[in-house]
């Protein structure tokens, strides 16, 4: 599904984080960016009805305390990770790992620093988050599909949410 980096004249064409907020919250309504720490994440959260949202996608530019698996503070290094539902991430990468330790990572064989392939989320794996770091333009494209299921995952989840609070306030 995602192969090498295309080459253009020996230089591989990598997309900014700034190049992926821009997209996914021009293409998916609803998404509201935080920026924090290094890392914006997009809330699905249409009608402002939950105090963030539900987490869709984030984009993230540093190693955290507790997650610095995939070496984000390399120069030029982000990552772009998304929720997919379960039978989706099944589907890719097989049963979803156990929760890690506070500050560890999954228990699966996966090179969590390697650029441009889309794999488990070193910490969050365990609840169907999957990463690319640095994708190029040609593996963002292929991401597309993706963030289509993750976004109406975090859509449908956000409806449950939403009309629990509107029965409580009710």
């Amino acid at each position: 599904m995602f192969l090498a980096p295309p080459t253009y004249g020996g230089t591989v064409v990598v997309v900014t984080p700034e190049d992926v907020v821009a997209a996914v919250t021009a293409r998916f309504a609803g998404l509201h960016p935080k920026a924090s720490w290094g890392e914006t994440s997009l809330f699905y959260n249409p009608d402002g009805l939950l105090p963030n949202g539900v987490y869709f996608a984030t984009i993230k530019e540093r190693d955290g305390a507790n997650d610095s698996a995939s070496q984000l503070d390399r120069p030029g290094v982000f990552r772009v990770a998304l929720g997919l539902p379960r039978a989706r991430y099944e589907q890719l990468f097989g049963d979803r790992p156990a929760r890690p330790p506070k500050g560890g990572v999954v228990a699966i064989e996966y090179d969590f620093t390697a650029t441009d392939v889309l794999m488990p989320h070193p910490v969050y794996a365990w609840m169907g988050w999957v990463q690319v770091l640095s994708p190029s333009k040609e593996t963002f494209t292929g991401m597309q599909p993706l963030l289509t299921e993750a976004y109406d995952a975090a859509a449908g989840k956000y409806n449950v949410q939403a009309a629990k609070r509107s029965r409580a306030a009710g």
